[in-house]
């Protein structure tokens, strides 16, 4: 039986998306309700999310993923409170003192994304440690937002922009959509394919706005501290189902429309 040449494209695209790198990025949420559950005290709950990190970024790679963006700290977690807070600012040191070795020897590229108003300078430092110490390579991109948020991000490229003008190093018919993604904090790596948010909320609680536009979601109740490889993969399959348009149609729209 013939094949139509819908069903050819179809397939074509299929075979070039599953065979092309992907940018994922997940939302840790459910830590303070994974300990709630289990009567332990929130901090432990953020130290299990650690452990489920450690997972993740080393079964990523297996799964073709090329590009890992994880929400680690918002700028609206400083409404938190304090003992919580101080509990979140260790986290990336507990991280790296076990794992940023072995992150550097496999050929992982650490970035940190977010304001660094209100971290300390030992944390200022240790990310930026992290950073010069795997800005050489190129196997695997790890992208951890701290103290980030999408809106935050947003105004701050708008800024940029604004202070180009006013030193007549822009002109204002020059700004465009790719003028604004090159000020963003994330314009090193490509938008995100698919945005993973665990733990059963719906939400995209201000990450990364302006690059999802056109990323595809998936939605877990899994609480980030009992995320495992399997939650990865099952959302990277459900992404290979979807059907990327654009904001375009695909053949068989048009052909029932036209």
């Amino acid at each position: 039986m013939a094949v139509g040449k819908s069903q050819q494209t179809k397939g074509a695209d299929a075979t070039a998306k599953a065979a092309a790198p992907l940018h994922v990025a997940i939302v840790m949420d459910g830590n303070g309700r994974w300990a709630k559950r289990r009567s332990l005290p929130r901090t432990l709950g953020h130290r299990a999310g650690v452990e489920s990190l450690k997972r993740t970024v080393e079964a990523a790679p297996k799964l073709n993923v090329r590009w890992l963006t994880v929400f680690g700290f918002s700028t609206e977690n400083w409404s938190r409170p304090a003992s919580e807070v101080s509990e979140l600012m260790a986290l990336p040191k507990r991280y790296f003192e076990t794992d940023l070795a072995r992150l550097e020897r496999e050929g992982v590229r650490v970035r940190a994304i977010g304001r660094r108003d209100g971290l300390s300078a030992e944390l200022v430092q240790l990310l930026d440690d992290a950073q010069r110490r795997t800005a050489h390579n190129d196997a695997f991109h790890l992208q951890i937002a701290f103290n980030y948020g999408g809106q935050a991000d947003i105004a701050d490229a708008a800024r940029k922009l604004a202070l180009e003008v006013a030193e007549g190093r822009l002109r204002p018919e020059d700004i465009n959509e790719a003028a604004f993604t090159q000020r963003l904090s994330t314009s090193e790596t490509p938008p995100p394919d698919l945005v993973i948010r665990p733990s059963g909320e719906h939400r995209l609680s201000n990450f990364l706005l302006w690059e999802s536009a056109y990323s595809e979601f998936v939605f877990q109740d899994v609480l980030w501290p009992d995320f495992k490889p399997g939650h990865l993969k099952a959302a990277i399959d459900e992404y290979y189902t979807r059907e990327r348009r654009y904001g375009g149609a695909v053949a068989d729209d048009v052909l029932a429309t036209g």
